[in-house]
């Protein structure tokens, strides 16, 4: 089976974090955090402010790692680190995503997360991440 390494985003803004929902590929309509491949020689926290500034066309700063999810989807593997991160410089502007919605604690469960993204909501919830 094939592996994937991507990084994600999850840019948190007073207490909420950003889902954005996939806009094109298998899975498409699904929700997600915001991210991508890492490519060769880049490290994590390059390729996902390249990634946002690609997808979202904002500059984000990264502030700590929060979890590493390994998941199999039936065509790939997919290995992906999840970084913590804030808008530093500029609005979200979506290029690749349908839609995209700010969530805290009572709202992080009300859309259909990604299967991996499941496991990086756990994450989120496990550390404290979001305000009620």
């Amino acid at each position: 089976m094939k592996s994937i390494e991507v990084v994600a985003a999850i840019i948190e803004r007073d207490g909420s974090i950003l889902a954005t929902q996939r806009g094109y590929g298998e899975h498409a309509g699904g929700w997600e955090f915001p991210g991508g491949k890492v490519e060769l020689g880049e490290t994590p926290e390059r390729a996902i402010v390249r990634e946002i500034q690609e997808e979202l066309a904002a500059r984000i700063a990264v502030e700590r790692s929060v979890c590493v999810i390994d998941h199999d989807y039936d065509a790939f593997h997919l290995h992906m680190r999840c970084l913590l991160c804030h808008v530093a410089e500029g609005d979200l502007e979506l290029h690749e995503h349908l839609a995209a919605r700010w969530l805290d604690a009572r709202t992080i469960d009300s859309v259909a997360w990604l299967p991996a993204d499941r496991k990086v909501v756990q994450a989120i919830k496990d550390q404290h991440i979001l305000r009620a």
